[in-house]
């Protein structure tokens, strides 16, 4: 297993091989010190056994699919589900294969880039997808972009999946945090979309205006604003951390575990959308390319 650190006088990212995983991002808090932001393992050889995507690139679909597979094209394309349902990219995603080290940049906006090649059918999906996912570092942001081809027409939606814990406490309650997304993907008991959106005003969703997260806890798909310029704020007065989500994506799912504190922010496409002709398009074609850049700038707490 392999890794690989960049850094500027604003961030450290440790990345591995391995599901392309962030394994450790350090910002400044507000006394000056490095403060890592995600939670992951301090050992790398730890992941392969890792159950929750820790940091780790998911595809070939990030999210669930219903109704064991979808048709495309007139061709129905069987998946692998548990319980009825495909997460994740399937048995083995893309957070559990090893990655390609195609670049590593130390200059003024160091970066690294990785390559998977997702084989015809590997999980069940068609087309051979040539996958990459570049981190980038620019002052006190990281930006992620995954991008893909494919040889024949596929899904795909991609999204890392990093665990964020702006500081040492033991809950998140005390965390602010604003979402720039005024609508909810409605999804049933086994939060599989039902094919509507709804409006978060007045419900617990409702994070339009900054507030503290509370006791609220989420496994919820929003959509996102188009008209705003960023998705999400997170802080932390404790630190002094804050962190801004911003992203091309049309959907962003916001996940907080109950085994520990902390809080996914997955930036891409609604979850089912092979199912749903209203949902965004996941259609990748020959010719064409997948491009979901999304960043997270990071400050202190004014």
């Amino acid at each position: 297993m392999k890794q690989v650190t960049i850094s500027n006088p604003f961030i450290t990212l440790i990345v591995l091989d391995y599901g392309a995983i962030i394994q450790k991002l350090l910002v400044k808090d507000n006394e000056g010190r490095f403060t890592n932001v995600v939670v992951g393992y301090d050992y790398a050889s730890k992941y392969p056994s890792d159950t929750i995507s820790l940091g780790a690139c998911v595809g070939r679909y990030a999210g669930r699919i219903s109704n064991g597979g979808f048709t495309l094209d007139r061709t129905n394309y069987s998946l692998h589900t548990e319980g009825g349902i495909h997460l994740h990219g399937g048995k083995e995603g893309f957070g559990k294969k090893y990655w390609t080290i195609e670049e590593v940049n130390h200059g003024d906006e160091p970066f690294v880039r990785l390559s998977y090649l997702s084989k015809h059918l590997e999980e069940g999906y068609p087309g051979n997808l040539k996958a990459t996912v570049t981190y980038k570092i620019s002052n006190n942001e990281l930006q992620i972009i995954h991008e893909a081809t494919t040889d024949l027409t596929t899904v795909v939606n991609l999204t890392n999946h990093s665990y964020f814990k702006l500081d040492d406490e033991n809950i998140i309650d005390h965390y602010y945090l604003k979402l720039n997304c005024p609508k909810v993907v409605e999804t049933k008991k086994n939060l599989l979309p039902t094919g509507k959106l709804s409006s978060v005003v007045g419900t617990k969703y409702d994070f339009l205006s900054e507030q503290q997260i509370g006791l609220t806890r989420l496994d919820t798909p929003f959509a996102t604003d188009d008209h705003s310029s960023f998705a999400a704020m997170l802080s932390s007065k404790k630190s002094g951390i804050s962190m801004e989500v911003s992203t091309n994506q049309r959907g962003m799912v916001v996940y907080t575990p109950t085994s520990f504190p902390a809080i996914c922010f997955e930036t891409q496409n609604f979850p089912d959308a092979p199912n749903h002709d209203y949902f965004p398009s996941s259609v990748l074609r020959p010719n064409e390319a997948y491009r979901n850049a999304s960043v997270f700038k990071f400050d202190l707490v004014t």
